[in-house]
């Protein structure tokens, strides 16, 4: 258990915000304690212990935000369910007084002036921004031939249900911080699968939301029609409640949210009850799992019409299917990284997309060990002679991606579709629809997690994809902490956390 100075017990790899926010309340407990035991256990979990490495480094003013969020509540101000709650975020984000570093050596001392509007949402809510968590180089836009979760300045990060596998795509950092309870919610960013896919490796909750309903601004990117920032917890309603925080609005610097404004002051915790796939259609496509996985995704599919869904098989062949050529990333990341350098302030270390290139060039000792060739595929791409060539490959994807689901959800009334692990990504990331994974069971052979994941029949469907998942997790409750499932991972922190034990 862990315990304040007070002697008040609870479990940080199981407390829900709901719980913590019960115990603030009623002045059992401060968000400076609670604070205080997360960074207590990232300094035991991170670096030592299991070496998760998955923080990268603390905001120097997480106690002052704490403290602030604590006289705020003894002022009678209550800022929402997210007040109080420590958060660590993907260092991709812009925080002021941090370096934003994309996990490049080139950008360590890369310092914006201001916070990114999901940042300022999040604050406007109360949260206290407890630091930047580790993630694959660039967000895996460097090159697909490194490790996932690999960088030249964070290292690896280690999964902790299987030290020898990889933790996930790109913002696994966050994902190994929310499943290790190194923090009350993380925040990562999904442009090909860095939200979704790690959610199922690290028996998570985690959503990755329609492209626009949360800024971009701020964010180190890869592609404007692509990316998006989504929360990653230990739950549903924990997933829910930062979703309804994190929410930014219209945003004149990204264009994607000119359509968000109706949902800013949405609160998707409303839409949570246990009956939601009662008479929902859900469209099932055709999909190959590993043996071991095979049962697991029979189960989660007979929960599902146990639960009142209505099960539609759809001719869509997911074995194998792969959208497009990368192009349209390059591209697209040859602009949009230059628009987010335009905002940082004249003595940033790097600020265009030639100086970045070159940085790798010159330093290929400790920037190349796996090669850049996504970078350097980019740097080739002639904006103005291939401008057609773009337009004419996103219109392929769209016709491969949202017009199918479009197509499909016609056809066959479905409500959303459900896919075995992270596999809604596949179209999701293409057609910018919503997509949430939730944890569906562990595999026989090695303990390992198994998830499910549902696609958004449409844009802005995050309330309906939330109440489908929190029916299921409720119905099911799979999650399981790592130090249950793989203790021998974490005996060597077991001085510092008694309760894990062999």
């Amino acid at each position: 258990m862990e315990t304040s100075e007070r002697g008040n017990p609870f479990d940080l790899q199981k407390v829900s915000i709901m719980e913590i926010q019960d115990l603030f309340e009623s002045g059992k407990f401060t968000s400076v304690e609670l604070a205080q035991l997360y960074v207590d256990r990232i300094k035991s979990m991170n670096s030592k212990g299991p070496s998760l490495n998955a923080v990268r480094s603390l905001n120097p003013n997480w106690l002052e935000e704490a403290e602030a969020a604590d006289k705020a509540r003894q002022d009678g101000k209550h800022l929402g369910l997210m007040q109080g709650i420590p958060v660590l975020l993907k260092d991709n984000i812009d925080v002021k007084g941090m370096p934003t570093t994309g996990g490049s050596l080139g950008l360590v001392n890369s310092y914006p002036e201001i916070d990114a509007p999901l940042v300022q949402s999040l604050k406007k809510a109360g949260a206290v921004i407890l630091g930047k968590t580790n993630l694959h180089e660039l967000s895996g836009w460097v090159t697909f031939n490194s490790p996932q979760s690999y960088s030249s300045l964070g290292g690896m990060v280690r999964n902790p249900y299987d030290a020898s596998l990889p933790p996930g795509s790109s913002s696994s950092g966050s994902a190994v911080a929310a499943a290790a309870a190194m923090c009350g919610i993380a925040v990562g960013t999904d442009t090909g699968g860095s939200i979704i896919n790690p959610t199922a490796i690290e028996s998570l909750a985690g959503m990755r939301p329609t492209v626009g309903l949360i800024s971009r601004t701020g964010i180190l990117p890869i592609s404007s029609s692509q990316d998006t920032a989504g929360p990653m917890g230990r739950s549903v309603t924990d997933i829910a409640i930062a979703l309804t925080a994190m929410t930014t609005g219209s945003d004149p610097l990204d264009n994607a949210t000119l359509e968000s404004e109706p949902y800013q002051e949405f609160d998707y915790v409303k839409c949570l009850t246990k009956d939601a796939l009662q008479g929902v259609r859900i469209g099932v496509p055709i999909v190959q799992v590993s043996q071991d996985k095979k049962s697991l995704w029979t189960d989660a599919l007979a929960k599902l019409e146990e639960l009142g869904a209505v099960l539609i098989n759809i001719p869509l062949d997911m074995s194998g299917t792969k959208i497009g050529d990368h192009f349209v990333c390059s591209y697209e990341f040859k602009i949009t990284m230059q628009k987010y350098l335009d905002r940082l302030p004249t003595n940033a270390p790097i600020k265009t997309v030639a100086q970045l290139f070159q940085y790798y060039r010159d330093h290929p000792d400790t920037m190349l060990k796996y090669g850049a060739d996504h970078l350097f595929n980019s740097e080739k791409v002639d904006l103005i002679k291939e401008h057609k060539r773009a337009i004419e490959a996103r219109q392929k994807e769209l016709m491969h991606s949202k017009d199918v689901i479009d197509r499909l959800v016609q056809i066959y009334e479905v409500g959303a579709f459900v896919f075995p692990d992270g596999k809604s990504v596949v179209m999701a990331q293409k057609a910018g629809y919503p997509a949430i994974g939730v944890p569906a069971g562990f595999q026989a052979a090695n303990r390992n997690p198994f998830g499910i994941s549902f696609l958004g029949s449409a844009a802005y469907t995050e309330d309906k994809l939330l109440s489908y998942a929190f029916a299921y997790e409720q119905a099911t409750l799979h999650r399981k902490p790592p130090e249950e499932t793989n203790p021998s991972l974490f005996m060597s922190a077991q001085d510092h956390f008694p309760y894990c034990t062999p």
